[in-house]
Formats: structure tokens, sequence, C-alpha cells
């Protein structure tokens, strides 16, 4: 089969070589059935990583290799196609960025930080420079740009996860940023909110003891495969799959909502304190 098109070297490094592995299948006459015979992955996981939406495993680059006769470049890549998928995140969070993208709900509890999918660029900002204080200029804007992309999750027209934060009353009373800078994250917040593209709650600080008071987690379900849980510190992040524990934390997740303001108490407060913040008015409590 004679080529089409030239690959654009100037896309992102999973798209080049998703449309490379499509572009050698197809030049040796191959189905996606016929590609994917001997190992087991299905057509809609190689058609996503030919399209770019998918990062390439190991095996499946090594059974390109041989069955394409491409002489390893498939395995050399695939560690080029990881880090440019992660770029601007650590290495630990890779799991969460391949993850979320295919999750049919998402759900998150925030008792110290703004979750990063939420995050304004000042925001993003200030919480970079916190933990990194000696970053240089470019490097905290590729982390600043990295969550950004993030956040485009919410804008696509295919796939739109249900996303539920619940997020402690501090984070809204107790600013990170000057005020209009705290007053325009908030509004990031309720304009989200208000287009139903997440569901926010907050947990009063009157609640003295609640569930996962210890801990901030990431919850994903997908239509075809098992939840996975991903729990943070400062700088290391673990991924949770095993069924009993990811149960556990689910419960608990469940039971911290059960304390949780409604969402739309919780979203009226949020657009106050945003009101306050615009005002110049720090407000002193929510409920």
């Amino acid at each position: 089969m004679a080529r089409g098109k030239d690959i654009d070297g100037s896309m992102s490094v999973p798209t080049f070589y998703g449309k490379e592995l499509r572009w050698k299948r197809e030049e040796a006459g191959l189905s996606l059935d016929a590609f994917l015979k001997g190992i087991f992955y299905g057509k809609t996981y190689l058609s996503d990583i030919e399209h770019g939406v998918r990062r390439m495993p190991l095996d499946l680059a090594r059974h390109a290799d041989r069955v394409l006769g491409t002489d390893g470049f498939f395995e050399r890549n695939c560690e080029s196609v990881r880090k440019a998928r992660r770029a601007g995140h650590a290495e630990y969070f890779e799991k969460v960025l391949e993850a979320e993208k295919h999750a049919t709900t998402i759900e998150e509890w925030c008792p110290m930080l703004l979750p990063g999918l939420l995050q304004t660029p000042a925001y993003a900002r200030a919480v970079v420079l916190a933990g990194l204080p000696l970053s240089l200029d470019e490097e905290v804007e590729e982390k600043v740009s990295a969550r950004m992309a993030r956040a485009r999750l919410f804008e696509e027209d295919h796939h739109i996860p249900e996303y539920w934060v619940i997020l402690h009353e501090r984070l809204i009373i107790e600013p990170l940023l000057p005020d209009p800078d705290m007053a325009a994250q908030l509004d990031r917040i309720t304009e989200l909110a208000d287009r139903r593209r997440i569901i926010p709650q907050i947990v009063p600080r009157k609640q003295k003891a609640h569930p996962l008071m210890a801990a901030s987690i990431l919850t994903m379900k997908f239509p075809d495969a098992p939840p996975l849980v991903y729990t943070e510190a400062s700088y290391t992040g673990d991924t949770i799959d095993d069924p009993a524990l990811v149960e556990q934390y689910r419960k608990a997740y469940d039971q911290l909502r059960a304390v949780a303001l409604s969402p739309d108490t919780s979203l009226a407060m949020i657009k106050s304190a945003a009101e306050d913040y615009r005002n110049g008015k720090q407000p002193d409590r929510l409920e």
C-alpha cells in the first residue's frame, strides 16, 4: 500500500508514533485483527494508540517490531512516547494521565490543595513554586501548561467523565492567592459546575472528624476495566488496583460524601466566597 501522507514531525510524539504504526501496519496489508493475532489487546485499544490517545505498552511495541519487521523501532521509542505524554508531570503520575482519559467517573477528595484539574494558571504556578522554589521559569511554565492541558478533559465533545470533587472548607476561606486571583480561581470552579462539567461538595470545618482525614484520593471507574485509586503526598504518589483496597477507599469516599454539604449548597457558598474576594473581603466562613 502506498504511503498516502507524510508524517508531520512537528506533531506530538504519541501521535507521531501512532501514525507511524498505522502506516507500517497498512503497508504490510494487515487489518487490526490480523495485526493483533497472538497478543491480548483489542481493536479499540490499538485504534486509540494509532490515533495518539493511548501510549503503546512495551509488549505491544515488541509485537509490532516482530510482526512488521521494524528492527526494534517501536520498542526503542516506547520511552520517548511515555516521556512525551507525561511532560510537565511526575513519573509517578503517569498512570493517572493515561487512565483519566478513559474514565467514566472521576471522584476526588482534596483536603489541602485544589485539584490540578480545577486549577487556574495562577494557582498552579503558586503550587509549583511552593514545592519546587528553585525551579527555572521554563520548568515552572512547563508544569503549569501540563496542568492546564489536563483540564481539556472537560471540553471534549466525545467523552466527558462524571467528575465529583469534595473540598475542605479551608481551601475556600484560606486564600493561597491575592484576592483577585482567588476570585478567578473560584470562578473557574463555579463556571465548570454551572456548565454541568463537575459536581463540587464542601466538607465544613465544623465537621471535626470525618473519613479520609489523613489522605487525598482520586478514584476512577471505567467501562471496560477495574476501578483505580490514586493517593498522593508532596513528592510521591501511588496508584492502587488491589480490589479489596480499592473497595475500602471507595466506601470511605461515599461516607465522606455523606458528611459533606449538598452540591447546591456548596456551589452557592463558593460563588459567595468568590464575590467576597472580588470585593476585597476575605470570607470568614461559608456556613
